[in-house]
Formats: C-alpha cells, structure tokens, sequence
C-alpha cells in the first residue's frame, strides 16, 4: 500500500509538474540557446526535480512542500488531500512560481534571491517535518519533537525547583533588602536580554523581521506583569506565607480561561480534569503544612488581590503565547526567537515597573526619599561589602546563583511555552511545587534545621502526577485549520 501511495503521488507530482514546465517556458520567452545562462529559470526547473526526486523516497513530502509556511504547522498529517487545500496561489510558490485560480506563470525578475533561498529553506524544513522518526513509548508512537519538548519540560521542572531553592537562600544575606532583590532581576534581566539580542541579531540568529514584529503585545505584556508583580507585593504583605502559594494556584485556572476566550483553544475534559488534580495536588500539599487557615483572619479583599495578581500573569503569558502564534504568520512559517519576546517583554515590563515605584516602594513601608539610601546599602550587602554592611554571609555566591538560576529557568519556561503552550509550561511549573517542599526538608546551607516533612506530601504529590499524566495523554482536541 505505501509502494502504491508513492507511485500515485509520483505520477500527481509528474503530470502536475509537466504543465508548469510547459507554462513556465512558454511564458518566460527563453529562446533555447540562453536557457543556461538563465539562473533563475534553471533553479525553479532544479526545484521541480528535487520535489519529484523527494516524492520517490517520501511519499508525502511532495505534498509537504506545496504548503504555506504558516499552515505547514497546522497540517500535521501532510495528506495530499490535506495538502491541496493550502497549495500556493500567492507568491509562495515553489522556487519563483507564482500564480492564482489554474493558471500559474513564471515572473524571473519578481523574486530576488534571497526570497528563493526562503522558500528553499522553507520546503527542507517541511521535508524535515515529514521525516520526522518515532519511537514507541508504552504501546503509543512519539515523535523525536515531542521527546524533545519532554526534555525541555523536565529541564523546566528541575529548574524551577532550583530557582525556588536558591531564593531562599537568597534571602537569608538579602533578608533586609528583598525589595533590592526584585527590582535587580527586573531591571538586570532588560540588560542582560537585550546584550544576547544584540550577538543572537550580529551571528543571524535574529532577523530584521524578527526585530520589526509588531510591539503592541509586547506593551501589554510589559503592563500586565507590572501589574501583577504590584498587586503581588500588595497581598503578600499582608497575608500569610503558607496561603500564597495556595491562592497562586489560580494562575492555571486563569490561564484555561484566558486561552480559551483569547485564542480559541478547546479543552477536553479529561484535560480539564488534569490540570484541577494538579490544582488540588498543590493544595494538599501547601495545606498540609500547617497555617493555611490563618486567611480568614485577613478578610476577603487581600486574597482577591492575590487572585488577581495571577489574573494579570496569566494574561501576561497568554500574550506571550500569542505573540508565538502570529510570529509563524507574519514571518511566513518562521518563529520568533525567544530572546526577542524576553527582551521587549522585560523591557517594557522594567519600564511600567519604574512608573509604578512609587507603589510599589509604599507596599514595603518606605517613601520615595528612602528608596536612594536603601537601594545603596542592598547593593552593598549583594557584593558583600563588609565594611558598610554587616549580616550578609553567603553574598555574592548565593545571590548570584539565584540570579542565574532565575534566568535559565525563564527562558526554559519560554522555550517550553513556544514549542508547546503556556498550559504545559504552568504545568511543569506547577509540578516543582512538591519538589521545593521536599527540597527543604534537607539540610541545606544557610537554612538552619529543616522542617518536617508535610504529612500530605506525597499523597498530593501523587494527585499532582496523576493530574499531569491525565492532562499530557488526553486526546487533544484538533485545532481549526483556516
């Protein structure tokens, strides 16, 4: 059957290319004798040829490579069937072709060469994607993509769990100067992200067009993380430590919500079901350390700003996200590079955060005129100037760790959300939470005696894993081809 499948896409390929050889001839007005020196002619006619030499050993590819870059994502069957819906009627055609309805002309002075080395780029990815090898993993075949999407998941969770680690270790030589600490990762990060932008643009890894993506969702990424990093300070002044993390599990729910109103995604319930295990794993486990009922005590309001503090995040990451999906449109089937999305994002994050300090700096019970001063002596404490401060043993190795744990473990989450969505990236997020809570009940430096282990450790550990596994081998719902 797959013998005959590729000789029919053979002979479809051969009887379709056929007539735009004789088009492509007759329309170019190429006498014989200065066919050669014709480049551009010869190309689109070498294009023809390795498209019907690519059918021989891949059946489908042939298919593959008439797709439009932003649907080449889309198809993921690569059906010839499938495939002749988005067979190219604008300037997408293969190698110089173009045309629309029947009819398709050759135009040799229309296409530049580096458009053509676009489009050949182009169809070497879709022969790559058709390529793709499997492997069996309990009885159910997985691609090598999604084997590295796991790995990149697990590097998430790993790294999460480090970074929480590490800033509470962080905060034992900081433990006077947290505030110092935030607006150093907020404001450093924007300089640090736009210096790799910078060598990631001059080695070609970032192209103009890339730099050109529109930066309203950018703006708006910006605000809505200020937002949240201030509503957040907010809350976490006033309530107690064991009921943040908690209500920080809304983040997920949000994140559902604003991905099926935003972007159009269904959900089936089994993966629902998923992701409210995790939900509920998290909470046992929080909860069973003791001191999650002391929210009552606060009243209402300042666990709705809790709340809403995830809202704003998880919009936040929604728009990431989107920012993602109409890359692949407006870049023709390319991605936006991470950097990209880190960079503005920060920057225009550090931007409506330096607006907002005065907020911000009251939420910690200092004015303006106190923050010069503070900011000084955080600074000293961070290098660990002993002669102008004292108490802070550990800086700058701990500090400096959660630094740089804090940055790879962003851009792990980045990755993640771009190669898959920022519902997987939130759940592997989510699942360092018992992982911490472990991790501090070993004798770690610098943070005393541990704590006993939570008695609902891993039974909600459980849950969360349960949860995580019914999310990841649902059977996903199609998503709408245009």
């Amino acid at each position: 059957m797959e013998r005959r499948a590729t000789l029919l896409n053979v002979l479809k390929l051969t009887k379709r290319n056929f007539w735009r050889i004789l088009v492509t001839w007759n329309r170019s007005q190429i006498p014989v004798d200065n066919f050669v020196d014709n480049l551009s002619v010869l190309s689109d006619f070498l294009g023809i040829w390795l498209e019907l030499h690519h059918a021989v050993n891949h059946a489908s590819v042939g298919a593959a490579l008439w797709l439009r870059p932003e649907a080449e994502a889309q198809c993921r069957l690569c059906d010839p069937k499938q495939a002749r819906k988005f067979r190219t009627e604008e300037k997408d055609g293969l190698l110089g072709f173009l045309g629309s309805g029947k009819s398709r002309g050759y135009e040799p002075n229309s296409r530049p060469k580096l458009e053509r080395r676009r489009i050949i780029r182009s169809c070497t990815s879709s022969e790559r994607f058709v390529q793709q090898e499997t492997v069996t993993i309990a009885g159910r075949p997985v691609t090598t993509e999604s084997l590295k999407v796991f790995g990149v998941a697990v590097s998430t969770i790993v790294l999460a769990t480090l970074n929480k680690v590490l800033f509470k270790m962080a905060l034992v030589p900081l433990k006077e100067y947290p505030f110092f600490l935030a607006q150093l990762t907020t404001f450093g990060y924007v300089l640090v992200y736009f210096s790799i932008l910078y060598f990631r643009y001059k080695a070609g890894i970032v192209t103009k067009e890339m730099l050109n993506f529109p930066k309203r969702q950018f703006v708006a990424v910006g605000a809505l993380e200020a937002l949240g990093i201030a509503t957040n300070m907010a809350a976490a002044a006033i309530l107690p430590a064991a009921s943040i993390p908690v209500l920080l599990q809304t983040y997920l729910v949000w994140q559902l919500v604003l991905s099926a109103l935003l972007l159009g995604k269904k959900y089936t319930k089994l993966q629902i079901l998923g992701c409210l295990m995790v939900i509920a794993g998290v909470i046992l486990v929080v909860a069973s350390g003791g001191g999650a009922g002391s929210i009552q005590e606060r009243g209402l309001l300042w666990p709705l700003v809790m709340i809403l503090s995830s809202f704003f995040m998880a919009g936040a990451s929604i728009l990431k996200e989107s920012a993602f999906t109409d890359a692949r449109r407006q870049l023709k089937g390319g991605s936006l590079d991470i950097f990209v999305v880190n960079s503005y994002g920060s920057g225009f994050q550090g931007l409506f955060v330096l607006l907002m300090l005065p907020l911000l700096a009251k939420t910690r019970g200092m004015s303006m005129s106190q923050l010069v001063p503070y900011f000084k002596a955080g600074a000293a404490c961070f290098v660990n100037a002993g002669s102008l401060v004292q108490g802070c043993q550990g800086a700058p190795l701990i500090p400096l760790l959660y630094v740089l744990a804090n940055m790879s473990f962003n851009i792990a989450a980045l990755s993640l959300m771009k190669s898959s969505s920022a519902i997987v990236s939130s759940l592997a997020v989510t699942a360092s939470v018992p992982l911490a809570i472990y991790a501090f009940t070993l004798p770690l430096p610098y943070l005393g005696t541990p704590p006993p282990m939570p008695p609902g450790l891993f039974f909600g550990s459980a849950i969360l894993v349960i949860g995580l596994a019914a999310y990841n081998l649902a059977p996903k719902v199609p998503a709408k081809v245009e």
